[in-house]
């Protein structure tokens, strides 16, 4: 127990194996991907991409495993919950510098789905909606954490006093997402 609360990505990993198993039944992989903390560097510093961007997305045979960066500023003050459901992608965020509280469960208040022709859709998370949450569970994350979101579950920051950075990994099973993505600024 004390070597889960030591290193919270192996308490993660029980959660992700399943999808990772179900993933390689239809296929398997014969190499493994890299994304090297250079890259990751190099996407999150690069001038264009907003607030995620995706570093790669790996065929990993049936499905798809994807790596994005993300980095976000102070939320307003008003106490306003926005966010996102991912209806097909479930995330695993692990918090890499900063922190913030992070909401997640609830419901989406006049849901606005994202264009499908939309990068959010066509390469981060799949198909998606968005909007102010209400309800859910709000705590405190700081560096080091991490959170395993289901697909079809709210998230969204509630407050970020300066900055809080997040590798996010995205399993795919459904391979909804390009496999073969590299960010262009590591083409």
């Amino acid at each position: 127990m004390k070597a889960l609360l030591r290193f919270p990505l192996l308490a993660a990993l029980p959660m992700l194996l399943p999808a990772v198993a179900a993933a390689q039944e239809g296929g398997r992989s014969t190499t493994a991907t890299d994304v090297t903390k250079a890259e990751i560097d190099t996407v999150l510093a690069s001038p264009d991409g907003g607030v995620d961007r995706q570093v790669k997305v790996v065929d990993i045979g049936h499905g798809n495993v994807a790596v994005g960066i993300l980095h976000r500023g102070p939320t307003p003050a008003d106490g306003t919950i926005t966010g996102i459901i991912h209806h097909r992608v479930t995330e695993v965020y692990y918090v890499t510098s900063g922190g913030g509280t992070l909401t997640t469960g609830g419901s989406l208040v006049d849901p606005t789905p994202r264009a499908p022709d939309s990068l959010s859709v066509q390469v981060l998370g799949g198909p998606s909606d968005a909007g102010e949450g209400r309800g859910g569970r709000s705590r405190q994350v700081s560096v080091g954490d991490v959170i395993v979101i289901p697909a079809g579950v709210f998230h969204g920051w509630s407050a970020i006093e300066d900055h809080v950075t997040y590798l996010s990994v995205r399993p795919d099973p459904q391979g909804l997402l390009p496999a073969g993505y590299v960010n262009p600024a590591i083409r």
